[in-house]
């Protein structure tokens, strides 16, 4: 029995000893594994102390997560958007409509602004709107002028301009508010303001109906009516259009885009539609001079053709008894006397072929820019305006203006004399262009200068951009209060804001509520009155 007990106790004791090794083993393995791991951890701490070190980030991962945050909160209080709005190819060269929107996401407005942006080629700036820029090599710098000197708080504002280059990718961007310095270069592309549901909203700046109820009613076209059939031929009394019957008129309607490049909607059907349902007057037939390509009547374009396309347009619209202006589109060419050669000769063309039409307006150059002086224009109205009156004595003629057609002021002191029926175009889009060009229409109309609206949009100078109601609805007091005439830009459904269709609309006339952008409402309600 002793020797029994002896033999369970030595099993027993065997056990808890081979126990107690194995439990030996474990702890030292874990804590030989502690060790390892410590000693990792520190080797990938240092390596990463050291590579931001190297890049001045911070020294430790806490402080650079913190350094990081701050970044991004800076980075989102101000920051540009850059894209193409249109692209072309002229002289071997690519060629684009750059837009820019910076963006003030604070909540107090900011003044003091740059902008740096740099391509991957070499650019050549035709023009530019919103801004004065300078460039160095790749680098494109753009300062603020008078109206797009504020960023408004929460807000943005719009420049752009058109450049060539043989790339017209951009690399980045730095702008600069405030001294403080903020860069990008995953560049998102300028969108298009989104669509609203119902234009006469008032939320977000939309149109104000109790103002519009009471808005001043001029004497335009009646739903039914043939305009000229009851108006008949237009003069100039003072600053106002009159009919034949010596009482005020006022002619309102819309432009073509250029209309080699969307000839579809050159047709009867749109026009009359314009007329029968928006109760519009008047279209107005954008023939660009110079395009760099066979688009333009100056630039290689087929002569002929785009002759017969105006044609085209001229006879729908005197089909219709609307009126109707013939438009020298001046735009890249910036100086009307570039092409003075063409002009002479398209306007005797043209003129002869219209004497005895008595709808037709001329508007003979539509916006002279790139540091064009009036003095320049001047000169220009002055040889071509005779070649006009050898076959029409007295249509309407419109000359454009200095600095895109906004100068009128300074038109006014200085008008062309000798002539009836002559006015002086201003253009406005209304996000840019505010009290400062408004005061420049005031201004020229009480110097006593007839100014026609032959060219705006509810947008930005780029035609892009978000629509400004407020602006809008407060240059439509001041056409209204003083019997302006207007044509808004313009008819067709390119991918932008002015476009009076929508992008995705296939209608080239009978143009239904679905197919008309939120430009396109707004416009269609003003002419109607409304």
């Amino acid at each position: 029995m002793k020797n029994k007990k002896t033999i369970v106790m030595g099993i027993i004791i065997g056990v808890l000893l081979i126990i107690i090794a194995v439990m030996g083993y474990v702890i030292a393995s874990g804590k030989k594994g502690d060790s390892v791991k410590k000693e990792t951890l520190q080797e990938t701490s240092a390596g990463t102390e050291e590579v931001k070190s190297a890049d001045n980030t911070g020294d430790t991962t806490e402080s650079s997560e913190k350094q990081d945050d701050q970044s991004l909160d800076i980075a989102d209080d101000f920051y540009a958007e850059i894209g193409h709005d249109t692209t072309w190819e002229a002289d071997g060269k690519k060629c684009a409509t750059e837009s820019i929107n910076i963006y003030n996401n604070t909540s107090a407005s900011a003044k003091d602004w740059k902008l740096e942006i740099t391509y991957k080629g070499t650019p050549a700036v035709d023009q530019i709107w919103g801004g004065e820029y300078k460039i160095s090599g790749k680098t494109v710098s753009i300062k603020a002028v008078d109206y797009t000197q504020e960023i408004p708080a929460k807000g943005s504002i719009n420049l752009g301009y058109n450049f060539s280059s043989d790339d017209l990718d951009v690399e980045k961007y730095v702008l600069y508010v405030n001294d403080t310095q903020y860069s990008g270069d995953g560049l998102k592309m300028v969108a298009s303001a989104p669509e609203k549901t119902d234009s006469n909203e008032t939320s977000g700046g939309g149109k104000n109906t109790e103002s519009a109820a009471t808005e001043k009613k001029n004497n335009t076209n009646v739903p039914g009516e043939i305009p000229f059939e009851t108006h008949g031929k237009l003069s100039v009394k003072g600053t106002d259009i009159v009919d034949m019957n010596g009482d005020k008129y006022q002619l309102k309607g819309v432009s073509t885009h250029g209309i080699t490049w969307f000839p579809d909607y050159v047709n009867k059907e749109a026009f009359e539609t314009l007329r029968d349902d928006w109760g519009a007057n008047l279209i107005r037939l954008a023939m660009y001079t110079d395009t760099g390509d066979s688009y333009g009547y100056c630039s290689g374009g087929d002569k002929d053709e785009i002759l017969a396309l105006v044609d085209k347009g001229v006879s729908a619209a005197t089909e219709l008894g609307m009126y109707v202006i013939v438009d020298w589109h001046i735009l890249s060419d910036s100086d009307p006397n570039n092409h003075i050669d063409d002009a002479k000769e398209f306007f005797d063309k043209v003129s002869k072929k219209y004497a005895a039409q008595e709808n037709v307006i001329y508007e003979i150059c539509n916006e002279p820019n790139g540091g064009t002086q009036w003095s320049s224009v001047k000169s220009y109205a002055e040889t071509i305006i005779p070649v006009i009156r050898a076959n029409d004595k007295d249509a309407l003629i419109i000359v454009g203006t200095p600095n895109w057609s906004q100068d009128v002021d300074i038109a006014s002191q200085d008008p062309i004399t000798g002539y009836d029926n002559i006015m002086y175009a201003v253009h406005f889009y209304a996000a840019t262009h505010k009290d400062d060009l408004r005061n420049k229409v005031k201004t020229a109309l009480d110097n006593g200068l007839p100014v026609f609206v032959s060219e705006f949009s509810l947008c930005d100078a780029s035609g892009n951009g978000g629509i400004d109601y407020d602006s809008s609805d407060e240059w439509f007091e001041l056409i209204n209060e003083n019997n302006l005439s207007y044509s808004s830009w313009s008819l067709c459904n390119k991918n932008e804001t002015s476009a009076l269709i929508k992008s995705d609309s296939t209608a080239t006339g009978s143009f239904s509520d679905g197919d008309l952008s939120d430009t396109g409402k707004y416009v269609r309600d003003r002419i109607m009155g409304k």
